[in-house]
């Protein structure tokens, strides 16, 4: 374990140490044992970061080791070989399961079909609804579509095998992406496609549970089937509002012939109920990236289908799980339901996640009101936040000390490169850039490919990537 490094954990084990900030220098300190189950909140009013324990998350994750311990009392036989074989280090898989995957499929199963005396004392709350939800709160990077994938094996090979168990498990899946993007990318969980992840992870012990499985009943859809049917303007007879039963049969076309359906929700964070009290404006959501109609109308549709159809149990998968609070000192409140986690820093930790770099070299931009680096949370900055939040040509300049960051960590790129290239790598260091809209995309695109970047390596179209 060399503390050179941020990688200190296995991403197939348990974690074992982990980097602690100290709060007088910021300065990392190794510390034995695995990270608490925590989020951090910066306050923008005082300028300071406050760590928020997951009391719930930590109390679970007691009783799940304990579980384990006691070797999973109260699971089906279908469920005990699917844990020993994705435990079992002798099965020829392409991919072993990291430590994160095993352990959010665990904490679902605890919750499940563990013995009443694991359980004790421990109430997951609500969102509001009629129908429960679970959140496996999973960095970015850390293989949550691999989890979807045990989910529904687990489900649905309980399912057919225990009929009776209606309210434990279902063989009718939907499940709902964020954007078309994705839905796309999610078709791998469907059993007959050719690149499914069923067999690329050797999720069945045998051919007879595989074979079994091709019985799941799977729907994957974009939010926005989830909203409800216009009217047509020019239409001159009226037939007013979409019935639940006719919605229900659009929306789950032959999954509608279901009840006691099962909900996987893929970047959960987009589906929450807005409080009563929430006060956030138009101006500011879009600001934050938040879109109000998506997250109610996602929750709206689903509370129809559980009207109707009945929702045994919805599975949300989040690296932000996160619900807008219209406050600026938090920003976003931690869905309550989230029940395991395995964050940003723990990912860093495992080496599941590329290791951040931010600039650090701004001396010369010291801010007249706190001394602090101006390139230090560029986006706060009145100039960037409102130039870079507006609907803009490629071809305009970037904020000049956008310009200056893109230098300075341009003048990083290169001594790593060149230390890459000193120790023998023959793939050069990426640098990436996240934006906040489209139009901020192409003007960066623009400034590396024919503008104004100071350095002629990263002038390089033909290595430029943007993905909108």
């Amino acid at each position: 374990m060399s503390q050179n490094s941020l990688i200190i954990s296995s991403p197939f084990e348990c974690p074992t140490h982990h980097w602690q900030r100290n709060p007088q220098n910021s300065q990392l300190v190794l510390q034995a044992g695995r990270r608490s189950a925590s989020y951090e909140i910066f306050d923008t009013r005082s300028n300071t970061l406050q760590t928020k324990e997951l009391d719930l998350v930590n109390r679970i994750r007691q009783r799940v080791n304990e579980w384990r311990e006691a070797d999973y009392p109260g699971v089906t036989a279908i469920t005990r070989q699917l844990l020993t074989h994705w435990y079992d280090k002798e099965t020829a898989r392409p991919y072993e399961f990291y430590f994160c995957q095993i352990e959010a499929i665990e904490t679902l199963i605890w919750y499940v079909e563990a013995t009443p005396e694991f359980k004790q004392g421990i109430a997951i709350p609500s969102d509001g609804g009629a129908w429960e939800r679970l959140c496996n709160k999973m960095a970015t990077g850390s293989g949550k579509t691999t989890v979807m994938s045990m989910i529904i094996t687990w489900q649905v090979l309980n399912a057919i095998t225990y009929p009776k168990r209606h309210k434990d498990f279902s063989k009718a899946i939907f499940i709902v992406a964020p954007g078309l993007t994705v839905k796309e990318r999610l078709q791998i969980l469907l059993p007959g496609h050719p690149q499914n992840y069923y067999d690329a992870f050797s999720l069945c012990p045998n051919e007879v549970l595989r074979h079994k499985l091709n019985q799941a009943e799977i729907l994957i859809e974009n939010w926005h089937s989830l909203m409800p049917q216009k009217e047509p303007e020019r239409s001159v007879v009226k037939k007013g509002a979409e019935s639940d039963e006719a919605y229900v049969r659009r929306v789950l076309g032959s999954l509608a012939n279901h009840k006691n359906i099962v909900i996987i929700n893929d970047e959960a964070h987009h589906a929450y109920r807005k409080p009563a009290e929430v006060k956030i404006s138009k101006k500011d959501a879009e600001e934050f990236g938040i879109d109000l109609d998506e997250a109610t109308r996602w929750v709206e549709g689903l509370d129809r289908i559980h009207k109707m159809r009945g929702i045994i149990r919805c599975f949300d998968l989040s690296a932000t799980p996160f619900a807008p609070t219209g406050k600026k000192t938090t920003e976003s409140a931690l869905f309550e339901w989230v029940i395991s986690d395995f964050g940003l820093y723990d990912a860093i930790e495992a080496g599941l996640v590329k290791t951040p770099r931010i600039v650090v070299r701004d001396s010369a931009l010291p801010s007249t009101k706190d001394l602090k680096p101006k390139l230090y949370h560029l986006y706060r900055e009145d100039e960037v936040r409102e130039d870079l939040n507006r609907k803009a040509e490629p071809h305009e300049a970037l904020p000049q000390i956008v310009q200056q960051a893109y230098t300075l960590l341009g003048a990083d790129w290169r001594e790593a490169m060149k230390a890459w290239e000193e120790a023998g790598m023959t793939s050069p260091p990426v640098m990436l850039t996240v934006c906040n809209r489209t139009e901020t995309a192409a003007r960066i695109e623009h400034y590396f490919n024919k503008g104004d970047a100071q350095w002629a390596e990263l002038k390089a179209p033909d290595k430029t990537l943007r993905v909108d």
